[in-house]
């Protein structure tokens, strides 16, 4: 993939991700807002609906009391206002005769309710009663036309109570008589919270709380235990207003635990929410690795064909070489040249047959399909074994390879042909990456119940970067066109597979220039 549509892939997925994560977190907090808008519109409501009917409990049990003939014994004197119209249809000779009074009783009682402190009892009781008569009357005429008869065709009668308007001298009374009444006298506890209960559970709003009823900003003893004055969080309604719309007295409302009941209330869709951008989140993750991933394959898959084709094609050359030099006539009948080119070709051969088999082998670990069989071994035979089939390379380059082999157990449980070619390829890889003549010590010892084989160069080392993927399969450290050491990025991995399987572990220490040091590190038995 070109490395600039890469790059463009990668910055529009992730604006697409930062666009869907804010849209989420905008969704949520409207959501919340809209929910906490709907609950202060709520509890407005409640708070309208319990004042309301706490005056109007008030008011009623002042007339219940005090408004009540049965009560008082009968009036010292009465009055009566009446209003009356007529009305009379030309179309239907019928006449309509409507009468509404008013009927005072003075009981020439003074009112103790409308105890003012001073003992001055200036307010007498009186009970009004409204009656109200409605007559519809129809003209008749005598046989000879003259004559004329009303006759009463309909007739309705109601004696009650005032309405609303002749009530109103009453109220203005009541409310300024009522203000001289203690707060705790005129509403308790108990009522508040019995319609506040009813109020909030008809809209659902199961959620604790605490009142109180102040008077000019200070606290009453009408309040709930845990009441704590908070303006921020507070929702107020005025209470026992009087005819002008004035009161000392407000009912204050707080909700403790609101912002847990609100986000409960969006909890359900705020978590699938989340849910789906988790999920979308994780996909993006995912397709941006897989993307990163196929072009670090890419990139190795390149590598490695590169390091393939230098690997095979010297072995070729020789080979062909080789096989012209035995064609040549002249050298056809000397045999010693003849069995010296037969012996490149096979040693060419047989480099060229390691290395598939070194891809094979990696191929089945992988697979599991690789059967090692694990033996009781000493370590120290392995090293000394495996360090015989570098000596060669190592003097022909005037370098050396040291052995401190201090380990006081030696004795692993692993396999000897794979073990060995473990180390071969350490010792291996110490001598190719030693730009000057190979310098490698190997050590050895124990660490609780673990032997561990240190062996250590002074070649060329590697970096931070490189050193963190090293042991990756085909992974080798990048050098442009140049392919001053052989290999295909196999070794290490093979290495690592080994390792694992024999419950051991593999890790380097490395300074670029200063050479590294590779660690072995295998259970004792």
């Amino acid at each position: 993939m070109n490395k600039r549509l890469f790059v463009l892939l990668v910055i529009l997925m992730s604006l697409s991700l930062i666009g869907i994560i804010f849209v989420q977190v905008f969704w949520i907090k409207k959501s919340v807002e809209d929910k906490e808008e709907q609950f202060s519109n709520a509890v407005s409501q409640v708070l309208l609906k319990v004042t309301d009917k706490v005056e109007e409990r008030e008011r009623r049990d002042y007339y219940d009391r005090y408004l009540s003939q049965d009560s008082l014994g009968a009036p010292t004197s009465t009055k009566l206002r009446n209003i009356f119209f007529i009305d009379r249809d030309i179309n239907s000779n019928e006449i309509l005769f409507y009468s509404h009074g008013i009927l005072e009783e003075n009981y020439n009682i003074a009112s103790t309710f409308f105890d003012n402190g001073n003992n001055e009892d200036s307010t007498l009781i009186s009970n009004y009663t409204s009656r109200r008569q409605k007559t519809v009357f129809k003209e008749d005429y005598d046989l000879d036309g003259n004559g004329i008869r009303l006759n009463a065709v309909e007739k309705l009668e109601k004696i009650g109570t005032l309405s609303s308007i002749e009530k109103a001298q009453f109220d203005d009374v009541f409310s300024e008589s009522a203000k001289t009444v203690p707060i705790h006298k005129r509403v308790s506890k108990q009522e508040l919270e019995l319609l506040l209960n009813r109020e909030l559970e008809s809209r659902n709003l199961n959620v604790e709380y605490e009142y109180g009823i102040y008077s000019k900003g200070l606290p009453t003893k009408v309040k709930s235990r845990k009441f704590k004055f908070a303006s921020s969080t507070l929702y107020k309604s005025p209470i026992f207003e009087d005819k002008d719309g004035d009161t000392d007295f407000s009912l204050l409302l707080t909700f403790p635990k609101k912002k847990g009941f609100l986000i409960q209330q969006i909890l359900g869709m705020a978590v699938l929410s989340l849910l789906f951008t988790l999920v979308i989140m994780a996909s993006y993750s995912g397709a941006i690795y897989q993307l990163i991933k196929q072009k670090q394959i890419s990139a190795i898959k390149t590598d490695f064909i590169n390091n393939m084709t230098h690997e095979f094609k010297t072995p070729i050359a020789t080979i062909n070489l080789a096989v012209e030099a035995i064609r040549n006539p002249k050298t056809i009948d000397d045999k010693e040249k003849i069995m010296r080119y037969l012996g490149m070709i096979r040693d060419e051969n047989k480099r060229m047959h390691a290395q598939v088999e070194n891809v094979l082998r990696i191929s089945k670990l992988e697979k599991n399909q690789l059967d090692i069989s694990k033996d009781r071994l000493d370590v120290h035979d392995i090293i000394i074994d495996a360090v015989a089939h570098v000596e060669l390379i190592v003097q022909d380059r005037g370098g050396y390879v040291k052995t401190h082999l201090e380990a006081t157990r030696t004795e692993v449980l692993a396999n000897e042909m794979h073990f060995t070619n473990v180390l071969v390829n350490m010792l291996d890889n110490a001598i190719k990456y030693s730009p000057e003549a190979p310098k490698v010590d190997v050590y050895t010892e124990v660490a609780k119940n673990f032997i561990i084989v240190k062996i250590k160069d002074q070649g060329s080392g590697m970096s931070k970067a490189v050193l963190k993927r090293v042991f990756e399969k085909f992974y080798r450290e990048h050098t442009g066109d140049l392919h001053n050491v052989k290999g295909h990025g196999l070794g290490l991995a093979y290495v690592k597979k080994i390792m694992d399987d024999h419950q051991g572990e593999v890790y380097a220490e490395s300074e670029k220039g200063k050479g590294s040091t590779f660690f072995l590190k295998l259970p004792l038995i």
